[in-house]
């Protein structure tokens, strides 16, 4: 079972109930049994009373009368105390008898045929009901207030370790390899031993993490010496005159491939510097130069392909932004449009706070747009190309920079990508 409250808010409302069900049962004894002793104390009094006035119809005392706020009625009296209709089915013992407004409390006695009523009057009895109703109601609310607010004291100091513990997790600086263990500050209690598996699991994770960019570093370093092998080959095939057309397309195909693997071979390698804070040194450019670049390299396959390329430039910004990275981010949602689109236009428009690519290619899926930014996710699973890491390359570089890409659907169909650079 599923709570939606807070741990703090459950302790509130486990202390409320437990107070209501404690002082309920209370309230409701407290009551119980004074209504029982009072009943059993004025049937008592009532039952004394009556057998004083027995002695006006037995021996004819009638020093013997009743007190103020009584009523005596016997079978066969003459004038007041004759029985009214009201009382002559009532059995022996001790009752309770409404007349109009007014209550009274009844015992009656039946002595050789003869039934004897006393009747008293019980306002004074209805009046301490109702101020002992009033003070055990207070009481339940005052103890309903108080443990609500023992229960917020309570919390506050139960959920303390617990808020620190999550704070000091859930800052980025925990990651780090000279981060300090969290469970020497807490007790040797429960909040202790989540600290001490926060530890574990934390120094895990930045063992996976070392080994990643360690991993990501190396590789990225290896790569460059055979990529640049591979650059030079073709940039020495393509001056051969005897190449004919069909074999210098595909060189330059392969010298296009070794230029785009060797951006993603230089964004990985900023990548894994910037996780250990060290892209203060890299090179900067503006907005527009990246799209200028962007464009050069792009405009060829693009209009090879029989599509439209429109720029919008916008208004040129001074701001500048890490190269690898704007590059990377740019080229990749260019070559994106470029795979999803076989007929139409791919435009490119500069803005005041990014940039955002728009394409009229086949669009993105409407359960798949969620997904999209995520390691293996293709938006048409029929192209043989790409392995779907375009986009989460993307999102990685946004959320490493502070920057926000966010995908737009477009009518009849294609799509938009649009990133902030905040």
């Amino acid at each position: 079972m599923e709570f939606k409250q807070s741990l703090a808010q459950r302790i509130i409302i486990a202390f409320a109930l437990m107070s209501a069900l404690v002082a309920g049962a209370f309230a409701i004894g407290i009551v119980a049994t004074v209504h029982l002793v009072e009943e059993k104390l004025i049937s008592s009094g009532l039952g004394g009373d009556l057998q004083g006035l027995l002695l006006m119809d037995s021996v004819n005392d009638w020093s013997h009368r009743p007190k103020p706020g009584q009523l005596f009625y016997f079978s066969g009296g003459k004038g007041n105390f004759g029985l009214p209709k009201d009382l002559r089915h009532l059995d022996p013992g001790f009752h309770e008898v409404f007349r109009g407004q007014l209550s009274y409390h009844a015992m009656v006695e039946i002595i050789d045929g003869r039934r004897y009523v006393l009747l008293q009057d019980q306002s004074d009895f209805e009046e301490r009901e109702r101020v002992l109703f009033a003070v055990v109601a207070v009481g339940f609310v005052l103890s309903l207030a108080l443990a609500v607010f023992l229960g917020w004291i309570l919390a506050r100091r139960v959920m303390a370790p617990v808020v620190r513990l999550s704070q000091q997790v859930r800052h980025r600086d925990q990651l780090l390899g000279l981060a300090p263990p969290l469970a020497p500050d807490y007790a040797a209690d429960e909040v202790g031993e989540l600290a001490v598996a926060f530890d574990a699991t934390l120094g895990r994770l930045r063992e996976a993490l070392n080994r990643e960019r360690l991993f990501t570093s190396d590789v990225s370093h290896e790569l460059r010496t055979p990529l640049m092998v591979l650059a030079s080959s073709c940039e020495l095939l393509l001056e051969n005159p005897k190449l004919d057309q069909r074999a210098r397309a595909q060189v330059e195909r392969i010298a296009r491939a070794c230029e785009e693997m060797r951006e993603l071979v230089q964004t990985f390698l900023m990548l894994a510097r910037a996780q250990h804070n060290e892209v203060d040194m890299s090179s900067r450019t503006t907005l527009s130069k990246t799209a200028r670049d962007l464009i050069a390299l792009w405009r060829g396959p693009i209009e090879k392909k029989g599509l439209q390329l429109i720029i919008e430039p916008g208004i040129d910004s001074d701001t500048t932004f890490n190269a690898t990275f704007l590059h990377a981010v740019m080229g990749n949602l260019l070559r994106n449009a470029l795979h999803y689109t076989d007929k139409g236009f791919i435009k490119l428009t500069l803005e005041g706070d990014g940039f955002s690519v728009e394409d009229s290619g086949v669009g993105i899926p409407e359960e798949k747009r969620d997904a999209m930014f995520q390691p293996f996710v293709r938006g048409g699973e029929k192209r043989g190309e790409g392995l779907g890491l375009g986009l989460s390359l993307v999102q990685r570089i946004c959320d490493d920079q502070g920057w926000t890409v966010t995908l737009l659907p477009t009518i009849p169909h294609g799509c938009r990508f649009r990133v902030v650079l905040a």
